[in-house]
């Protein structure tokens, strides 16, 4: 039975649902594990340490220029894998539809994360798919779990960053938070607004390779730089002062920042990380991650210090100093 939307008979567990699996899921995401349509899968995983995430992706519209939900919900799981240093191997996919929402949109999805999937060079090996009726969800959620190996000698984490390590950002700034929001609120700017929804795991993994002591990794998503800086002052205990001289914005996105009195700082990246590692080794860490598509921009933004621990400090274009607090409340729902 062929049909151009989602019925509830998708999620009942029958012979349509199995039709969408096998005509539109497997082929997409084919590999042995997957092919066994078992209720889980059975993976071969190297002796050590593994790396374990998951993460759910409601953002609306589900398509922007730059990406999609289908690709955001790859690439934000294997970054927050790729962030623990380990090696993103395997992804589970978890989609919640709404009853009505067309075939052709599912198609897109499903066409864009199996892309993202063989960019990042992972397996998608597990599912699970549910329909609800129209109006109890909004067109289609997405949940992805993820798991990786660690290598042996990698320690990274949080808690591990330390006075005197260089801050990096690998690029600019809230290029996906205001993409969102501009088309969301059907805003028109003559202007090149697009998500930098990316995988970063190729990148984090010859950061890792080349020997250099990376101590922090963070993708800063919700609540942008600012928070995530925050955060890790936060469990190392430790004071970070950037310059805002030296933070990359895209003048477009700094544009309609400031026409909508958002603070770049503050909005989501999903194409970006920030690294921590001996001031020392910054210039070589800043080479590789320049060598990534996804890393053109990249620019050492502070240093970590020995006063004020836990707190995050910016020294302003007129050579003062502000703090840069946690973002309180929610700027910006449904962002991924």
């Amino acid at each position: 039975m062929k049909t151009d939307k989602i019925l509830l008979d998708h999620g009942s567990g029958g012979k349509i649902s199995h039709q969408l699996t096998e005509t539109m899921l497997l082929p997409a995401f084919d590999n042995p594990a997957l092919a066994m349509l078992d209720d889980g899968a059975v993976l071969s995983v190297a002796p050590g340490r593994l790396a374990f995430s998951t993460d759910t992706y409601v953002v609306d519209p589900i398509f922007f220029p730059g990406g999609s939900i289908g690709d955001l919900a790859i690439n934000g799981t294997v970054n927050d894998v790729a962030m623990c240093g380990a090696t993103p191997l395997y992804l589970s996919v978890g989609m919640i539809i709404e009853e009505g929402f067309p075939m052709a949109d599912l198609e897109r999805v499903v066409a864009e994360m199996r892309k993202a999937a063989q960019i990042a060079g992972i397996a998608v090996v597990t599912g699970d798919t549910k329909v609800v009726p129209k109006g109890a969800a909004d067109k289609i959620y997405i949940n992805t779990a993820g798991i990786g190996t660690i290598k042996e000698g990698v320690d990274v984490s949080g808690a591990n960053a330390r006075p005197g390590d260089a801050v990096i950002l690998s690029g600019t700034m809230a290029d996906h938070g205001m993409t969102i929001l501009t088309l969301r609120q059907g805003l028109a700017f003559e202007s090149d607004l697009e998500s930098d929804s990316a995988p970063l795991n190729h990148m984090v993994a010859a950061m890792l390779d080349s020997g250099c002591d990376i101590h922090v990794l963070r993708d800063p998503t919700r609540g942008g730089v600012g928070t995530t800086l925050n955060e890790i002052a936060g469990k190392s205990k430790v004071g970070i002062r950037i310059h805002e001289a030296k933070l990359p914005v895209r003048p477009a996105v700094a544009g309609v920042c400031e026409l909508l009195g958002f603070d770049p700082l503050y909005v989501a990246n999903e194409g970006k990380l920030l690294a921590f590692c001996p001031a020392d080794q910054a210039d070589t860490v800043l080479s590789i991650i320049r060598q990534s598509p996804y890393g053109k921009d990249a620019c050492r933004i502070g240093e970590v210090i020995d006063d004020h621990p836990g707190r995050v400090f910016m020294k302003t274009h007129i050579g003062g100093e502000r703090i840069v607090d946690m973002l309180t409340g929610e700027q910006l729902p449904r962002i991924c």
